[in-house]
């Protein structure tokens, strides 16, 4: 598969400290739509032998620099090999136009770093799993209902990107009228955007924050537009998706098949996080009417909101040791 040749920092740009347990490189992957991805590895030092592999992606409209580049560190410090990943068209990755998102092209690249792990001299093809933060939650679930090669799946303060796009925040707006407005806006947008020779970007994390910003709002604001999580590349740190970026999401549900999932899957949200509802209805999806429930989790932090499962949130929100638990047992 031709590979394009990407322009990789190559310089330490995460927004969270290095590791010297850690060995860290950049690598490159094709899909099989032929966009090159970037991606981080991380192995750990003194390692021997293949080792259980772990894909990480997420959330949707960040980094490799950011969260998931700190779950794969931290996971690798555990023992794991692990790969965070920029989807197409965004971050370091491959693919033009920038700044769109797809439910297929977007699940094929979780796929695509299963089929980098398998084929890594360091990795077991044996014992793969992959962790989808935010959006990319939703996206890992729908990965592991179509690729038999993973063997464990964890979805940490997940979105089912579909949904919210079809129905908006809480479901607020499930209606045939509001999905048509959508679809009209939408296609008026494609128009003017033909007619203007560019993609008008939708705006990233709302920048100044507005006094009456609902809290999810104020709790992404904390994290992209901050130190704690700002970096120039990620969307939701700056511009955002394009208006149309999003615009398949509307008609096509992800986690259609999510009860036929044989494999092991831990979903893990906090409590006290907005989106909290995604996880606990997309656990009960899953296990509805399903005869491999019992590799099935909910873990449900108390306290914990949707972005301290990106980072911690300064209180250590992030329950590693049962990840690391979880992949053990699952990819042994």
């Amino acid at each position: 598969m031709k590979v394009e040749e990407l322009k990789l920092t190559q310089d330490w740009d995460k927004t969270f400290p290095k590791s010297e347990r850690v060995e860290h490189s950049k690598v490159c992957f094709v899909n099989r739509y032929g966009i090159t991805l970037a991606g981080d590895l991380y192995l750990p030092k003194g390692a021997e032998g293949k080792l259980p592999a772990i894909a990480v992606c997420g959330p949707f409209g960040a980094v490799k620099e950011q969260c998931s580049g700190l779950y794969a560190q931290t996971m690798a410090e555990r023992g794991f090999l692990t790969l965070a990943f920029d989807p197409s068209f965004t971050g370091e990755s491959g693919g033009w136009p920038r700044y769109m998102a797809s439910p297929d092209i977007n699940t094929e690249d979780f796929m695509a770093a299963v089929d980098f792990l398998s084929l890594y001299e360091r990795g077991d093809a044996s014992r793969i799993g992959i962790i989808g933060i935010c959006g990319w939650g939703g996206l890992a679930l729908n990965a592991a209902a179509l690729d038999t090669r993973v063997r464990a799946t964890v979805a940490s303060t997940m979105y089912d990107m579909t949904r919210v796009n079809a129905k908006g925040y809480f479901d607020s707006e499930d209606s045939e009228e509001a999905r048509y407005a959508k679809r009209a806006a939408l296609c008026a947008q494609r128009l003017e955007d033909l007619k203007n020779g560019e993609y008008k970007l939708g705006g990233g994390v709302v920048d100044p924050l507005p006094e009456d910003a609902p809290f999810f709002v104020k709790d992404y604001y904390d994290y992209y537009k901050t130190p704690r999580g700002y970096h120039p590349r990620s969307l939701n740190s700056n511009g955002g998706w394009n208006v149309v970026g999003c615009e398949s999401f509307l008609n096509q549900p992800i986690l259609r098949y999510s009860n036929e999932i044989r494999s092991a899957v831990l979903v893990l949200h906090g409590d006290a996080a907005h989106s909290c509802y995604f996880g606990r209805d997309a656990y009960a999806d899953m296990v509805r009417d399903s005869r491999y429930a019992d590799n099935k989790e909910l873990l449900l932090i108390p306290g914990a909101t949707h972005t301290d499962l990106y980072d911690g949130g300064g209180k250590g929100a992030i329950p590693f040791d049962r990840l690391e638990s979880f992949f053990h047992e699952h990819l042994n």
